[in-house]
């Protein structure tokens, strides 16, 4: 057995799960009040916390495969809807910051996890404020890692103010675009200037994953510009690369989802148990998870993808 440190945090995939929305939290700087998703199993005790932020024009309703999973792991996983999804017209004051509302919407989420937790029948009194992760999915996934210590560059070149968040113990970033200048197309240099990443202080620990076929139109370079993170933090411990894998890593985003171009169960299949084996080892529920997940992965025949470690 491995070493769990919360021993009642265990729970397995025919765990059901608890889902209530909207929360409504007070963001009084934001113009309207931050609405959330809060996912949880309904058994267990000392559960850890995974802030989740979406990808561009998505909403807390989206990833069910990856936030049932982990909620029905013994997980308690709360999904903002960030205003990129609102509909903010262009000359809406706010439209500039977005990016960094982002950011203040995860914070907020952190601020009021008494609030959160009072708010799901049965939750209260069984989670782990102490054992906090942030995680996202592409434009999200950069919002996370500014919890872990990413700044985002300004104007004249330098890394702007950090927004690292110490309750943050733990990242998973999927698909975390990468550094900007000449890396990107003319189309995202001048739609996306946040996009310009510094990864010097991210210092978190943080799981990577990429997919090697993620051609993404915001960079000249290909694929391998969603390694970035990994390549340029200390914090980015471990990188998961998928095989045959686009922006939508198999279908993370939903279920039979129309946006995905490279549907693969399978390869959604190792996202979720790779990402729950690195939540739970580098939260301390399990320091046996990861290990095992990356000597299973290693040891296949024909594996959907490679880990890559320092």
């Amino acid at each position: 057995m491995g070493n769990t440190t919360s021993a009642n945090v265990g729970t397995d995939s025919t765990t059901p799960i608890i889902s209530v929305k909207p929360v409504t939290l007070a963001a009084p700087d934001r113009g309207q009040d931050l609405r959330v998703r809060v996912s949880a199993p309904t058994t267990g005790h000392d559960l850890p916390v995974v802030v989740f932020s979406h990808g561009m024009t998505l909403s807390m309703d989206n990833y069910a495969p990856l936030v049932d999973f982990w909620a029905a792991h013994g997980f308690v996983v709360i999904q903002p809807t960030h205003l990129d999804s609102l509909n903010l017209s262009p000359d809406d004051p706010r439209t500039p910051r977005i990016w960094r509302i982002r950011t203040d919407d995860l914070a907020c989420v952190l601020d009021q996890l008494d609030t959160v937790e009072a708010a799901v029948p049965g939750l209260a009194g069984r989670v782990d404020h102490g054992r906090i992760a942030a995680a996202g999915h592409s434009w999200g996934a950069q919002t996370a890692s500014t919890l872990a210590g990413a700044r985002v560059v300004d104007a004249d070149g330098m890394p702007g103010e950090s927004m690292a968040d110490l309750r943050v113990r733990v990242a998973v970033l999927l698909c975390l675009p990468g550094i900007g200048g000449a890396d990107l197309t003319p189309f995202a240099a001048e739609h996306f200037s946040f996009m310009s990443p510094d990864f010097a202080e991210m210092k978190t620990p943080s799981l990577i994953v990429a997919g090697d076929q993620d051609d993404s139109p915001l960079t000249v370079r290909g694929p391998d510009w969603f390694t970035d993170g990994y390549r340029l933090s200390s914090g980015a411990t471990d990188l998961l690369t998928l095989f045959g894998a686009e922006h939508g890593l198999g279908g993370i985003q939903g279920y039979n989802d129309t946006r995905t171009t490279d549907e693969s169960p399978e390869r959604v299949a190792v996202v979720q148990q790779a990402t729950l084996a690195y939540l739970r080892t580098a939260l301390g529920v399990d320091n046996d998870a990861w290990p095992t997940a990356r000597g299973t992965l290693a040891a296949t025949s024909d594996p959907l993808g490679t880990i890559d470690s320092k």
